[in-house]
């Protein structure tokens, strides 16, 4: 029997990823996705789109952008890997994880603000109450 490979729909990628068609050609324009063609019109994305698609989605989340996104899968995808581009590639995703461990940071100093906040106005409401 042979192994047939899971493929996708753009309507199923979008109804799964809650996007867009439109969203999914858009990344397909910016060389994120390599859907086959059946037709002239019908896109038929494999599993390694559907892949793409989430580490996009993820990506985008996280701060990428599309064009870093796009340089680290033609950095992950090149048959032979170099010295340069593996090095290319570690310093763009220490790059970004600095920039996400200082939003992290920042993230942590505005929680203890709005707890401390929270706390001083929840202090102040209980004084206010009426004694009975």
């Amino acid at each position: 029997m042979p192994n047939k490979e899971v493929t996708y729909t753009i309507s199923e990628l979008a109804d799964e990823f809650d996007i867009t068609p439109r969203s999914i050609r858009h990344y397909e324009e910016q060389g994120l996705l390599l859907p086959r063609r059946k037709g002239n019109n019908t896109r038929i994305y494999s599993h390694k789109d559907r892949i793409r698609l989430s580490l996009t989605l993820r990506g985008k989340r996280l701060g990428f952008s599309l064009a870093e996104i796009r340089e680290l899968f033609d950095l992950y995808d090149a048959e032979h890997r170099s010295r340069p581009q593996l090095h290319s590639m570690i310093a763009m995703i220490d790059e970004k994880r600095a920039s996400l461990q200082q939003q992290q940071e920042d993230i942590a100093k505005v929680l203890a603000e709005l707890d401390a906040a929270d706390a001083r106005a929840r202090e102040t409401l209980e004084k206010m109450k009426p004694h009975m």
